[in-house]
């Protein structure tokens, strides 16, 4: 039993890895976003490429009232999906890997 135990820890740890890094990857993309940056430059599009999917699905399911701000309330969106699967979901992998091992 306790490799399955260390497959679910070693999951958790990754997924958390990968949060971490989304995590990165969208508040560079909202501080780039602010300096009015070239479409052209290859890391904007990398980043775009990497946060407009999510950012779009998000958009979609966001109420129209949102949108006449004038403020893009979608990566503060993004960013507390993101602390909630990390928090609840990660922390539930970790709290089965513990219960695998007793």
């Amino acid at each position: 039993m306790s490799a399955l135990a260390y497959f679910v820890l070693a999951i958790a740890k990754i997924l958390h890895l990968l949060i971490n890094i989304y995590t990165f990857v969208v508040a560079i993309a909202v501080l780039i976003s602010w300096v009015n940056p070239d479409p052209y430059n290859p890391l904007v599009r990398i980043l775009r490429q990497l946060t407009e999917p999510v950012f779009s699905k998000i958009r979609r399911i966001m109420p129209r009232a949102l949108f006449r701000t004038g403020i893009d309330f979608t990566p503060v969106i993004v960013l507390l999906l993101l602390v909630i699967i990390d928090t609840v979901g990660v922390q539930l992998l970790y709290d089965l890997a513990a219960s695998l091992l007793k």
